[in-house]
């Protein structure tokens, strides 16, 4: 009904206090075709809109794989060589991880950290969309192939590098104050990251390894950096309900923030 109406609250014996439970709501005869259009175009773009990411991951991965400076060899799987490209091989296992703690650091700087990577967390926040989608992908050809795209693997690679960069540069390690570039590739960078390429991979592994076969890893990796804690919740009489939390920083925090501290007071890491 059309018009201006007033609703009136108030106890059956008119005294103070009054609570009121409100709900408000509106209705409109564009809800049903915008809904209908909505149902029809996100199924659309969710079809042409993975296609398109993968060819855009696998382009940024050639770009990468094409001043790749080598793989090595590990454990476990068959890798391209790389004698003779000027790059030590992976002599116990395909992953090689590394950060160099500078010699002078600044005693502030890591108080702004936070606002200077942002335009990091920004990019890196599109590319694990990429990262994720080109990986169940990667599953998939996997699983029927026995091999990894290697474009899309490079990519995964160069996605995790420049995380693993900004981490070192911000709260992760607080490692460096050079200021990560702008790249998946490798550079000249305190922190750096690099797998060796698999030639062929178990095909029937690929279903479990990612969370089964991680799990004693998770367990651990978690101890070390996410927080501890513990919620209950009683109640005494209907309607009355009392919770309570307990959280504690991860062991990784501690360490980061106390090296921090002694970094504002001190000037050493």
């Amino acid at each position: 009904m059309s018009g201006r109406w007033a609703l009136v609250v108030m106890n059956a014996d008119a005294d103070a206090p009054v609570w009121v439970d409100l709900q408000a709501g509106a209705r409109s005869d564009l809800l049903g075709p915008i809904g209908i259009t909505l149902l029809v175009a996100g199924p659309i773009a969710l079809v042409l809109g993975i296609p398109l990411l993968l060819l855009g991951t696998a382009g940024l991965g050639r770009d990468i794989d094409a001043a790749r400076p080598g793989t090595g060899h590990g454990p476990g799987a068959a890798l391209v060589g790389n004698e003779g490209r000027g790059q030590a091989p992976f002599s116990v296992y395909p992953h090689r991880f590394a950060g160099v703690l500078e010699g002078r650091l600044s005693r502030g700087l890591w108080l702004v950290k936070w606002l200077l990577a942002v335009p990091h967390y920004l990019v890196l926040a599109l590319l694990w969309v990429g990262l994720v989608v080109s990986t169940i992908a990667a599953g998939v050809a996997i699983l029927f192939t026995g091999r990894y795209p290697r474009s899309w693997f490079c990519y995964n690679v160069g996605v995790l590098r420049w995380s693993w960069r900004v981490g070192f540069y911000g709260y992760s390690v607080l490692g460096t104050d050079r200021y990560p570039p702008f790249t998946l590739a490798s550079t000249d960078y305190p922190a750096d990251l690099d797998v060796a390429y698999p030639q062929r991979l178990s095909r029937g592994l690929v279903l479990v390894k990612w969370w089964l076969l991680a799990i004693p890893h998770l367990l651990i990796i978690g101890i070390f950096t996410s927080g501890t804690g513990a919620t209950w919740n009683s109640g005494w009489k209907e309607g009355s309900e009392f919770s309570s939390n307990i959280w504690g920083p991860s062991l990784l925090g501690m360490l980061v923030l106390v090296a921090a501290v002694l970094l504002l007071f001190t000037g050493r890491y």
